[in-house]
């Protein structure tokens, strides 16, 4: 099969037979084998019954349905678990994508052999509350991932070779980062296109700013469970040495000063200094993050997972 379509979506009943329509006309016209993989949210509107009626007059239509809303990571991550395509893209269900790009990502990952294409919206319709943040992102992703080609990493619009969505887990909402997954995982290939981006047909936006604040906590998830999630004592054990090292020849350095003034019979208590605390409680704290990444070791020697690596070919 060519081409295995991914849609995630939530409440979106009026935009799907559009979209259905859209998809079907394009794959015709480029004779195209293909699926369309909607899936199901814990939409509470007729969202589903439009999927059933769609896939019982094309057979090209499949459906995944979940008992609640979980989130656009696992829905993503059911939806490549049963794409059997060799190429996958994934859009959302708003219209603001367009199926019209779809052959073009096919030949960048079919003929360019990109691994990811991540499509880039130049032009937005969103409102500024949505764009601003967003620009804000993406140059905060750009910089940690070390992925400097790419100019919006949530773009819902993306290209995959299907090894790449078979190694790669999404999950949480790690969606935003899925070039970034693809790179730790050693798809390196990871190109972008410009497309075209529509104004919303149906419906209203699920952005909010909550959205904007846990994208950059999971940014930073990432970045961390990426250089130190098989090695926590490189993180807590070198900061909490530092910190252990710093406070204890401060606190040498005040116990000297003591001695001297002692021996010329100044008397004083030695906590009269609030450094005196501020060093001590350096110490604990250096010691506790020398443990936790000492804790944090062991816990990862017993991770079933340790030794998964990608090997991508032997002989």
């Amino acid at each position: 099969m060519d081409i295995s379509v991914v849609v995630p979506l939530f409440n979106e009943e009026e935009s799907l037979p559009e979209l259905h329509a859209w998809i079907q006309r394009v794959m015709v016209a480029n004779h195209f084998s293909y699926e369309i993989i909607f899936v199901n949210d814990g939409s509470t509107d007729h969202s589903w019954e439009v999927i059933e009626g769609l896939s019982a007059k094309d057979p090209h239509v499949k459906g995944i349905k979940f008992r609640r809303n979980y989130g656009k990571s696992p829905a993503l991550y059911c939806g490549f678990e049963r794409a059997s395509g060799d190429v996958v893209i994934t859009m959302d269900a708003d219209l603001q994508d367009s199926p019209d790009e779809i052959p073009a990502l096919y030949k960048m990952i079919t003929e360019e052999h990109y691994d990811l294409v991540s499509g880039y919206k130049q032009k937005r319709y969103d409102p500024l509350t949505k764009t601003l943040p967003t620009k804000l992102f993406n140059a905060t992703a750009r910089k940690i991932s070390g992925i400097h080609n790419l100019h919006d990493f949530n773009c819902g619009l993306k290209a995959y070779r299907r090894e790449v969505v078979k190694n790669i887990e999404v999950y949480g909402e790690m969606h935003r980062y899925i070039p970034y997954l693809a790179k730790n995982a050693g798809f390196t290939k990871i190109g972008e296109k410009v497309v075209h981006h529509q104004a919303r047909k149906f419906g209203k936006s699920k952005f909010g700013i909550n959205r904007f604040f846990n994208g950059y906590l999971d940014l930073m998830t990432l970045w961390f469970l990426t250089n130190f999630g098989k090695k926590p004592m490189h993180f807590f054990g070198f900061l909490g040495s530092i910190m252990f090292f710093i406070s204890f020849v401060a606190l040498v350095i005040m116990g000297v000063g003591k001695a001297i003034e002692l021996s010329q019979h100044i008397y004083g208590p030695l906590a009269s200094s609030a450094w005196f605390f501020v060093f001590l409680v350096g110490m604990i704290l250096g010691m506790q993050l020398f443990l936790a990444g000492f804790l944090g070791d062991l816990i990862s020697r017993q991770n079933p997972n340790r030794n998964d690596y990608q090997i991508e070919q032997t002989i």
